[in-house]
Parts: C-alpha cells; structure tokens; sequence
C-alpha cells in the first residue's frame, strides 16, 4: 500500500508553459461556475495564469492585487455590476486592457471593437479568441499553438 503511494507521489508533474512566463494572465468573470470552471481549467492547460471571480465586486478585488493581460467576463452578472460596468471599471485601473464578453445574449449592445463569444461555447474557441487577443497584445510567443 505505501509503495502506491509513494509511486503516486514520484509522477513527474507538467512543466510550466512558456505562456505563463510570458506574463499571460486573464481574469474571468462569470457568475455561473458551470461555465468559469471548465473555462479557467482550458485556459489554465494552455499555461496561462487565471484569476476567477464571480461578480463585478470580487473582479474589482482581485484587480486590486493583480494586472491581467485579457478581461474575460460575462454580460449578465448578479449583485450589481454587469459586465459592461465591469469593463469600465477595469479600464479604469488597467486603461487599454483588452476584453473578451461572453453572453448567452446575442443582442446585447456592446461598446463598439468589443470581442464577444456567445453562449453556449466550445472551449476551444473561447482557447483561441484568448490566445488570439494576447498575441495581439504581444502578452505570448505567436508561435505558441493550442
């Protein structure tokens, strides 16, 4: 029994990616974590450093100790906040910041040059909108691939 686990412990864990050297950091906000967990797992396999919130008040937490690349965050949120005052409030600490909305409304009117995925999703296209916003923020090396 305690040869199991030893073994178990000897399991040669992944290395980090360069991505996640590379400085890429996204903070997702959604209040369902039916979507945010599987999506922060995607995003975390690729090498990237995720930081999850679930309403506008908690991204505005986390943003007080931490600079991310990429704002992801969902449209409707509770408590106050919807992602639009989210990103504005965002920009304000981190002007520039590029922002990914995910909706499961497709008529939602956005800022104009806003990126937005709608709901349902498959991970992997949300995995390439992100990866394709921070290579174009210089945050990755281009020649990373998924």
């Amino acid at each position: 029994l305690h040869e199991n686990v030893a073994a178990a412990d000897e399991v040669p864990r992944p290395r980090p990616s360069s991505l996640h050297s590379a400085g890429g950091t996204v903070l997702l906000v959604d209040d369902e974590g039916a979507v945010r967990g599987p999506a922060a797992d995607k995003l975390r396999a690729l090498g990237l450093e995720v930081l999850e919130a679930k309403d506008g008040a908690e991204a505005l937490r986390v943003l007080a100790s931490a600079r991310p690349d990429l704002l992801v965050t969902d449209v409707g949120l509770p408590n106050g906040m919807n992602g639009r005052q989210v990103a504005e409030a965002v920009r304000e600490h981190a002007p520039g910041l590029p922002v990914l909305f995910i909706t499961g409304y497709p008529a939602t009117a956005l800022p104009p040059g806003m990126e937005v995925i709608d709901k349902p999703f498959k991970l992997d296209l949300l995995a390439h909108r992100v990866l394709a916003i921070l290579r174009a923020g210089r945050q990755i090396d281009p020649a990373l691939k998924l």
